[in-house]
């Protein structure tokens, strides 16, 4: 299959009568119908004024017409999915961020992002679904009418243009934006396609969210760059997850460890839908999957089971185990699929098999760097190579492994969460004079969020007020499952404070 680099090559791929988008108890979407779709929502975006490297904030709930909508906007604008789950707040910090020139959201949709891209001047177009309309089938139709002049550049966007910016979590500061060009986005649907050895033939079960990189990447463009069905659903249900799949009748499905495990707690009462539906592999990615879990997934499913590596400034994959009858190891997150990688020194030299450093990438796939933030990228780059800030080891087979995390981010069953953006919240609550947020470990979503707070003098808060108090502000995976109240935040030798251990320090 020819390497493509641009988004209409990548959908060109897929036959007219081939079925592309499918959903549950929706008339399916083809190829042909998909392509028109794709072309009439650009025409519709650049008679609103938007064209190529303009900013579509997309806020809308998983299923089939985020999927299309997104593809529809990364063709010839930059799409920028967004949470449908964040706040008032966290709304209007990604939508000034982003300078977003339009939002899009369902019709009838009351989504606390409309009354913040009023304020700040950013157009709302509903996306309205025609009655009995195939799956992802839409039209886009503005709330208000105002006259637009045409784009600078209208049409599908090149290889160089951004298909799309996604925030990544910063650690020691506000979150990142990452610019993803066509070509990035094209060059890793072509790996991971490559990866699965996906054809016409496949058919995926979306169950991941569509603001997510994984989801995006991997369960909508990869299938799609080789002509293949996406099955979306409206998002992880453990009670339906059977169901979608008598209906589907997939060949494969991505997720992260949490799904699986939920999906293992179901599967003894549907051993015949899954002798019905055999699948010729599973796929895990976001974080890592416990050994145990993956052998508990390749026996009731009888397939392998497949654990990636991937970031968002990577466009997703960036190491993958390989399929039969090459080896899967479990505990490693196998070999480098796509982009180039390596395990460098604190020196900056390139390491040898079975020595421990920072696993840094390059290839095709990989961002140019952060958007509007020296600082980042002059960390985030060494030496042509792209810093990934996670710790691991390669084997002599070439075989990556992962041995702790050089960032603070707290990676909550593949939800990454900056325990700065919560230490900042709880800081504008009346009662609070000190906070420090930290990971303490989970036993099914590896991380939880967990916070040490120092009151201020004479006034008194308890953990349920403070709880409450993050829950208004931001998504609820954000708020901390623990808080414990102390008199000092406790600090390490230097006088820093000390993420990166506390749980363990404090018990927890």
């Amino acid at each position: 299959m020819q390497v493509t680099s641009t988004l209409k090559d990548l959908l060109a791929t897929g036959s007219d009568a081939g079925i592309a988008i499918s959903a549950p108890d929706r008339p399916a979407l083809t190829y042909a119908a998909l392509r028109e779709l794709i072309a009439s929502t650009l025409a519709s975006l650049n008679a609103l004024g938007v064209g190529r490297n303009d900013r579509v904030a997309i806020v809308l709930n998983n299923g089939p017409e985020m999927a299309t909508c997104y593809m529809a906007a990364a063709s010839g604008t930059t799409s920028a999915p967004l949470n449908p789950a964040y706040r008032a707040d966290e709304f209007e910090f990604y939508l000034s961020d982003l300078n977003a020139k339009v939002l899009i959201v369902e019709s009838g949709s009351t989504s606390p992002a409309i009354a913040v891209a009023k304020k700040l001047g950013v157009r709302v177009v509903d996306l309205v679904v025609p009655p009995g309309a195939p799956a992802g089938a839409f039209t886009l139709a503005p709330r208000e009418p105002a006259q637009a002049s045409a784009p600078a550049k209208g049409g599908f966007s090149e290889a160089g243009d951004i298909g799309m910016v996604l925030h990544t979590s910063g650690t020691t500061s506000r979150p990142k934006i990452v610019p993803l060009s066509v070509g990035n986005l094209c060059a890793s649907a072509g790996n991971i396609r490559g990866t699965l050895r996906l054809t016409a033939s496949d058919t995926g079960l979306n169950i991941m969210p569509l603001f997510h990189i994984h989801g995006l990447i991997a369960g909508v463009l990869a299938p799609l760059s080789a002509g293949s069905q996406v099955f979306c659903t409206p998002g992880f249900n453990a009670l339906k997850f059977f169901g979608w799949m008598d209906e589907a009748k997939p060949t494969w499905y991505t997720a992260v460890p949490t799904m699986h495990q939920a999906i293992i707690g179901r599967a003894k009462g549907n051993a015949d839908v899954i002798a019905r539906n055999p699948l010729r592999f599973l796929r895990s990615s976001s974080s890592s999957m416990p050994p145990q879990v993956i052998r508990e997934l390749e026996e009731i499913f009888e397939a392998p089971l497949i654990e990636a590596y991937g970031m968002t400034e990577a466009t997703h994959q960036m190491a993958s185990n390989p399929l039969p009858p090459q080896a899967r190891k479990p505990g490693s997150v196998g070999l480098p699929a796509g982009p180039e990688v390596q395990i460098m020194g604190e020196d900056g030299q390139l390491l040898g098999a079975g020595e421990i450093g920072e696993i840094v990438i390059r290839g095709p796939n990989v961002t140019a760097g952060y958007e509007n933030n020296p600082k980042a990228n002059a960390e985030g780059f060494l030496n042509g190579w792209f810093r990934t800030g996670d710790q691991g080891t390669k084997d002599s087979d070439g075989y990556i492994s992962l041995t702790g995390r050089l960032k603070e981010i707290i990676n909550r069953g593949g939800e990454k969460i900056s325990p700065r953006e919560v230490d900042e919240i709880l800081m504008d609550h009346a009662a609070v004079s000190q906070v420090v947020c930290f990971a303490m470990p989970h036993p099914k979503l590896g991380e939880e969020v967990a916070a040490v707070v120092v009151l201020k003098e004479g006034v008194a808060a308890t953990e349920r007020e403070l709880q409450d108090f993050v829950g208004q502000r931001a998504a609820e995976f954000k708020v901390p499952k623990k808080i414990l109240f102390m008199d000092e935040i406790p600090k390490g030798a230097t006088g820093k404070l000390q993420r990166i251990g506390l749980a363990q320090k404090l018990g927890l």
